[in-house]
């Protein structure tokens, strides 16, 4: 076949962020008029695409293609907006802020806005809640109802909580406004504040299957968080009690699948068996509605397989499983979801551990670390994009991935073989995470499009920008991409670390979500002509490497996490697609002079911000006392930690801490948060809400001696993005960053755990933040 595609080369477009937040509405909507186009022509859903059948495994709501497929319609999307400027159109999106403050103005039109699927985009939402009038809002809860459920549906927990806490201010008594509240609260991971809010709907006789149904989940969530043996016993009767309340009141096969399996681990097993027979004719019945109607099956399928096993009936629990895995439009969280409860039946039942991870595997998340892929001191050897070696290297990756089940992967960019694996994972249908060291702007900078090419990469005629293009268009497509810094940081060399420990901390964090085991997969170490390196066996280097890694996985038999296990991959004699060979690379960062960088030292760090909440509100005769008895106890506290902050700063109400590891910061950060939340202010004369907002972080900062104080003191990008992160902390909490929350899990700290809470919006319009919850971790878990 002699065709070759030649498309309008859009390499060096770059849309704005407006424009591109058109992409994902674009891309879902060429999803709907294909899907019409098919069910007009009398196509129908099928696990398989069958032509004859007219069969298509594409025929389902956007949201459930696997992410792949809708990578497809988004790269048609993006290319399509690309195209329209390179052809010298321009497109002028509406002037958002205007727009918000009209829209949000009218609570009607924000009303009806929001009750259409995808009208609008999250940046609509945020501009809306930003501009509008709480005075006209309050004259309906609606407004209040629909964005809070839509932002929840977005995963947005804390700015979604905040939208239900203002619609209750003139709107107290609403249930909806009051069930979405406490749902937010359990997400967020406050359970027993959720508890206390669905116990008093309880109590006011607000018995809907939702609210029942959601306080039995807290109680459940206390039981496997409780490490007192009586307390967990009394959560886990509690839990079955409303569980079987909420199926009594509603015939739900979801409350009663959930009433059935916590009366089997209370003890209650005739009365769990008897639940489960009920749920499994409820299901029946759903199965065949469904099968009518052409609906989601996966459900219906894995409650009759937990059903099953609440019976003890292992060959159809592992029957409806199977069905339920070939059902064909799972998501992972699902997946894990329903693999999560089998755990807790087999384990009660003395069943066989493996028994999960055959009929419901979940794919493993895998690291490709190429770094050491050639002999030290010796020249990568590279070669364009699109050659028959970058083929036979995305080949060979392909190849071992499908042989590894992997479903996730992680890397970081630029380094030897990035782009074969992230091309090699997206084709196998799973996901594509990549780790940049800085910024896509500063890590890319296109040159003049000379030909760079030296004489230690003979044959590369790949120009700097078309290699910046090759590689921007490969994060157009990939899952996700995160930027470990705004900038590269050239003194110390500490980007590649930083973004390596990001890297394994990520992967981790996701393998833990998924319930799955985490790999890393190494090239083996060769020579600058593609030796094995002297010494590099594969039990040798697979030792070594376990050793060095500093990556964690679960063990499906004991439960207890252990180290990753390194596979090792052969590339052979394949030249690897030109990466950028160092961080200190001049097409990478800005260079930093010796006498600009005399007297400062690269390190990481953890960074702690704290600020007293309503602390302008204090009377002058207050601040006296909130000098010495507030700040004081924080000193105190300060004084008697070990391992000791490597600096501590404070201004009138703010604290500025620098810890040496994520260790010490999460464990100062609760004890510090636990101190100010037992302690009654009142008594002190102080107002009865005076608290401090937390914020964590993590990365490579700069230590130096501050030419004005004359004091040692700790600057750099990432303490901007520290500071960021605390004036949107709830009062009372202690909240963190994803590399924060990264380097925790990659360096396997105990005693706290970090939960994500959504893309919090930063202060000052800083644009979103991934955000987690720090809180202790219990001492017995389920």
């Amino acid at each position: 076949m002699d065709y070759k595609p030649r498309p309008i080369d859009t390499s060096k477009i770059t849309l704005s962020e407006d424009v591109l937040e058109l992409t994902e509405l674009l891309a879902k909507n060429t999803h709907e008029i294909w899907a019409r186009q098919r069910l007009a022509e009398r196509w129908r859903y099928g696990t398989q695409r069958d032509d004859e059948r007219l069969e298509h495994p594409g025929l389902v709501a956007y949201e459930e293609l696997p992410e792949v497929e809708k990578q497809y319609d988004r790269n048609t999307a993006l290319e399509t907006l690309k195209t329209i400027i390179k052809l010298g159109y321009t497109i002028e999106p509406p002037r958002r802020r205007e727009h918000a403050n009209a829209v949000a103005s009218d609570v009607n039109a924000v009303s009806e806005s929001l009750k259409q699927p995808g009208a609008l985009a999250l940046g609509d939402l945020l501009a809306i809640w930003q501009a509008h009038d709480p005075s006209r809002w309050a004259s309906s809860p609606e407004v209040y109802r629909l964005l809070g459920a839509r932002l929840l549906k977005l995963g947005e927990l804390l700015l979604a909580y905040d939208v239900v806490s203002e619609g209750l201010n003139p709107w107290p008594d609403d249930l909806r406004l009051r069930q979405l509240q406490a749902l937010a609260l359990t997400r967020l991971g406050a359970t027993e504040r959720a508890n206390t809010l669905l116990r008093t709907l309880y109590d006011e006789e607000q018995r809907d299957e939702e609210t029942v149904g959601m306080l039995a989940r807290t109680h459940k969530d206390l039981w496997q968080q409780e490490g007192d043996p009586a307390e967990r016993e009394r959560q886990l009767q509690q839990s079955y009690k409303f569980y079987e309340e909420a199926y009594r009141l509603s015939g739900g096969y979801w409350t009663g699948i959930n009433a059935a399996t916590l009366a089997l681990l209370s003890g209650r097993r005739d009365d769990a068996r008897a639940l489960a027979a009920e749920v499994r004719e409820l299901c029946l019945a759903e199965l065949r509605r469904v099968v009518e109607t052409g609906g989601d099956r996966y459900w219906v399928l894995a409650t009759l397989g937990e059903a099953a096993l609440v019976s003890e009936d292992w060959d159809e629990a592992a029957r409806r499983y199977e069905e339920a895995l070939t059902d064909g439009r799972r998501q992972l969280g699902e997946l894990t979801s329903t693999r999560r409860n089998a755990r807790l039946i087999i384990a009660y039942l003395g069943g066989d551990p493996a028994f999960v991870e055959r009929l419901l595997p979940v794919p493993k998340v895998v690291v490709f670390d190429a770094s050491g892929a050639t002999q030290a001191g010796e020249t990568e050897r590279h070669t364009p994009a699109g050659t028959e070696a970058a083929t036979t290297a995305r080949q060979v990756i392909y190849e071992r991935l499908t042989e590894l089940g992997a479903g996730v992967g992680y890397t970081t960019m630029p380094t030897p073989y990035d782009a074969p694996f992230l091309e090699a994972m997206l084709e196998a249908g799973g996901e594509a995470h990549a780790v940049l060291p800085c910024g896509v702007n500063e890590l890319f900078k296109d040159d003049d499009g000379s030909d760079d090419s030296d004489d230690d990469h003979d044959g590369d005629d790949e120009t700097e920008a078309a290699r910046a293009a090759r590689y921007k268009s490969l994060l157009g497509r990939v899952t996700s991409f995160v930027e470990a810094s705004e900038q590269n940081m050239t003194v110390g060399g500490m980007s590649d670390e930083y973004s390596r420990l990001l890297l394994h901390g990520l992967a981790l964090i996701r393998a833990k979500q998924l319930d799955t085991e985490l790999v890393l997969l190494k090239p083996t170490a060769r020579d600058a002509e593609g030796r094995p390196a002297p010494g590099a066996s594969p039990v040798q280097d697979a030792d070594a490497l376990t050793k060095e890694a500093g990556a964690w996985t679960r063990d499906n038999e004991t439960d207890a996490w252990t180290r990753a296990r390194v596979e090792l991959i052969d590339l052979g004699g394949i030249s690897s697609p030109r990466a950028s060979d160092s961080s200190t690379d001049a097409s990478l960062a800005h260079e930093v002079t010796a006498d600009a960088a005399r007297g400062f030292n690269a390190r990481m760090a953890a960074l702690l911000f704290a600020d007293a909440v309503h602390f302008s509100k204090l009377t002058e005769a207050q601040i006296p006392v909130f000098v010495q008895d507030f700040l004081g106890a924080v000193g105190s506290l300060v004084a008697r930690f070990q391992p000791a902050p490597l600096l501590k700063n404070t201004w009138g109400d703010g604290l500025y801490l620098v810890f040496a590891d994520v260790q010490a910061a999460g464990r100062f950060a609760l004890d510090l948060s636990d101190l100010l939340n037992a302690t009654d202010w009142t008594e002190r004369g102080l107002p009865a809400d005076l608290n401090l907002r937390i914020a964590l972080h993590a990365g490579p900062v700069y230590g130096c001696t501050d030419p004005v104080t004359e004091k040692d003191n700790f600057i750099g990008t990432h303490v901007s993005r520290a500071a960021r992160l605390e004036p949107i902390t709830p009062p009372g909490q202690v909240y963190a960053s994803q590399a924060f929350a990264a380097l925790a899990a990659a360096q396997h700290v105990e005693g706290f755990t970090c939960d994500y809470v959504g893309q919090t919006p930063l202060a000052k319009k800083y644009g979103t933040f991934p955000t987690y919850h720090v809180r202790r971790q219990q001492s017995a878990r389920v």
